[in-house]
Formats: C-alpha cells, structure tokens, sequence
C-alpha cells in the first residue's frame, strides 16, 4: 500500500465525522449507534439521510451544505476515496455530515427500525451480472426496509441504462409508481423546480466524466413501503456498453439511452 493510502487511512482514523466497522466487529456483537445515530452522533432529531456507495463524498457533503436541516451519512467500504468528503466536511465545520466506513451488504445492522428517512444511490455500480448485488435490488430493498421509514424515499441517480431500466421494471412489477423519473436530467423536459432540482443540483466526479462522453444522466426517486414482500422483474434488459467491474471502459462516447 502507498504512503499516500496510508496517510489517508491515518487521518481517516482520527476524523471525528468517520465511523469505521468492518463485519468483523459487527459479529462481535451489536453496532453501538444503531438506534443512537441522532443523540450519540448528531446529537439532533432532524432526518437522517444515507448515500450508500458514496466514492468521494460529493453528494453527501453537497446535501448537507444545501440542507441544514438534515443529517447525512456517507456509506462506502473505500476509504481512500471517502476521506476526501470527510476531510471536507471535517474543515468545513459540518455537523450534519458524516461517514460510514463498512460493506453496503451488512447495512441493516448499522441502523434501528425507522432510523433513516431517505437513501440516495448515486452511480452504483450496475452489477450486470448478478442481481443480488444491485443496489435496487430486492436483495437490498429488503435490508433497506429494517430501517427506512415506511414510505421513505430512494433516489437513483445513474448513467446506466441498464440499472435505471431494470429498476424501473422491479418498481412495475411490484405497483410502485415513481415520485419522478427521467432519463435526461439535464434535459428540457425536466422541471426547473420540484422533484430532480436536487438531483440536478449537484455533479460527482463520475457524473462529469459520463457528461463530457454525451452520455445522459437519468434520475428516478420512489417511496418504499414497509410490505408487501417485493418480487424480482422478469424482463430481459440491454447491457450497457461497459463492463461493471471497469465502469472507466467504454467503447465510444454515444449516449446509451
């Protein structure tokens, strides 16, 4: 491991706002701000908002300078790369912002019933070739389910076409009519306010890579409620034009709407 990964692992150690917990600790016995994230943590009672899978942070510092008046959690294994965030919000003085450093596929024991209000996904990896890794999964919106509020909204924001499609037909096979979707953010069919304004208002590094390919950038939002049992799309869907596990490769720079 570099100097450099070293560094960062050693302030990401001592930066208050970061919490880290490998499963290890997790079998160990129960998470101790599980249930305690708002008076432990926040030490406030406002809603608490998680971006699972948040690379550098961007979203999760971004909605917290936007608003106030809510909490966020940044959720992502990669520490290297979440220590950009957290040294930001760190600087910045942010007490509505933090970090979670663990694997996505344990997030249900991190969080009580009804802990959470909102989950954003922002530019998952679209796990191609195994459901049970997608992040709008069944898999995982029935982890999601032991702690988002009834009704709580998830937001998906991606250039994928695949993982929007596939999501878009898990949310019809299971009655669940999107708040808002759309497959060009940026376009002119997007209102100037309302539903997306918060979608729209922020850019990671992901999305200004895919935006200067020409690739649009679709966003969706829905509210998950606590039952029924969820089922799984039977529909074949076109793979993207790049591999999952490399999501830097693409062949050209055409738009794959």
């Amino acid at each position: 491991m570099g100097k450099g990964k070293l560094a960062k692992f050693a302030e990401m150690a001592q930066n208050p706002l970061v919490v880290e917990c490998p499963m290890s600790a997790i079998s160990q016995g129960d998470f101790p701000l599980r249930g305690c994230w708002h008076r432990d943590f926040f030490r406030n009672t406002n809603p608490i908002v998680l971006e699972l899978g948040c690379g550098r942070g961007e979203y999760t510092v971004g909605l917290g300078r936007q608003m106030p008046c809510k909490n966020f959690i940044g959720v992502d294994i990669k520490g290297a790369r979440m220590w950009t965030g957290a040294k930001e919000a760190l600087q910045s003085d942010m007490k509505n912002v933090g970090f979670l450093r663990t694997n996505i596929e344990f997030i249900q024991h991190f969080f009580a019933a009804d802990e959470v209000s909102e989950i954003w996904l922002t530019f998952s990896d679209p796990q191609m070739k195994k459901v049970t890794k997608r992040l709008t999964s069944t898999y995982f919106l029935e982890r999601y389910r032991r702690f988002l509020r009834s009704g709580g909204l998830i937001h998906l924001k991606t250039d994928s076409n695949f993982l929007f499609t596939y999501t878009e037909e898990l949310l019809k096979a299971n009655g669940i009519e999107p708040e808002f979707s759309t497959r060009n953010l940026y376009g002119t069919d997007t209102p100037a306010e309302g539903w997306g304004t918060e979608a729209a208002s922020i850019q990671t590094y992901y999305e200004s890579m895919w935006r200067a390919r020409g690739i649009d950038i679709k966003y969706l939002c829905f509210r998950l409620a606590a039952t029924p049992t969820l089922v799984e799309p039977d529909v074949e869907i076109p793979l993207d034009e790049y591999r999952s596990y490399s999501r830097e490769k693409r062949s050209n720079a055409t738009s794959h709407v």
